[in-house]
């Protein structure tokens, strides 16, 4: 506080700054580390929400919390509105002017580019703030090598999301091998990710039964009667995606599992 001459005048001591805890501040409480969105505010005190859904009230203490490291005081928005989170696509709560965390040592793998697309429109908000980066495999048939090459340990998970992982399946069988403490190998039934968007979604009533020894992309484009390629149809379905109530349950859950996992 003083320079050498003890009886010098002491430095002012900085200014907190005060924010308001409006419903697009993500704000950590800091002494216990809880990190959250605002989600509520009262007179005396604020609830955040974290990403799991998980709430927790504080009080509004001057320099309570931390905004980006910076110590602030929280305080009651101007006016008598609700505080509202904002939702990302995947349902949870959007971090707004969040610079993107360095990315973990730790990964997702997706089987192939339309995965990593669909993964990225739906929780690629989600990915950027806990640091995660997801890359594409172009299949599962050299899985184990894949594996061993990245070396999973405790503080570097792999987590593998695969293509129609059924019983007695190809898939299935490589990933009983690959799995372990560090890498979660999980997926969903669906012959392509193209099934896990939700055939009202696209416009239509069902998606095409393929007959077996027909490839099944090709075959769903002609079942359909789209004049395009398998490209063009992709950015269509693709496009038709607005968000996480647009796709099928059993790929939700099992993303939503490969991102905690990773991120524990």
């Amino acid at each position: 506080m003083y320079d050498d001459d003890v009886l010098a005048t002491p430095r002012k001591r900085p200014v907190t700054p005060v924010v308001e805890a409006t419903g697009e501040v993500v704000a950590e409480e800091a002494v216990s580390g809880f990190c959250g969105l605002v989600v509520d505010c009262a007179a005396d005190s604020v609830t955040l929400e974290d990403r799991h859904g998980r709430r927790r009230v504080f009080p509004l203490l001057p320099g309570g919390f931390l905004i980006d490291g910076r110590t602030v005081t929280l305080a009651r928005p101007k006016g008598t509105g609700p505080v509202r989170a904002v939702r990302s696509a995947s349902g949870s709560t959007l971090v707004k002017d969040h610079t993107a965390r360095v990315a973990r040592a730790a990964r997702i793998y997706v089987e192939g580019a339309h995965d990593a697309a669909l993964v990225e429109r739906v929780w690629g908000h989600d990915l950027r703030v806990e640091g995660v980066a997801v890359e594409f495999l172009e299949g599962v048939d050299d899985l184990e090598s894949i594996v061993a090459a990245f070396s999973p340990g405790p503080a570097r998970r792999l987590g593998v999301l695969v293509d129609h992982l059924v019983p007695g399946s190809k898939e299935s069988r490589i990933a009983a091998r690959v799995s372990g403490e560090h890498v979660l190998v999980t997926g969903h039934p669906f012959v392509d990710v193209w099934q896990a968007v939700k055939p009202a979604a696209v416009g239509i009533a069902a998606w095409p039964v393929v007959p077996k020894g027909t490839p099944w992309k090709e075959g769903v484009i002609a079942a359909l009667g789209w004049r395009m390629d398998t490209g063009q149809a992709w950015r269509r379905i693709l496009e038709s995606v607005r968000d996480y109530r647009d796709l099928e349950p059993l790929l939700l859950g099992r993303v939503e599992e490969l991102i905690d996992f990773v991120t524990t």
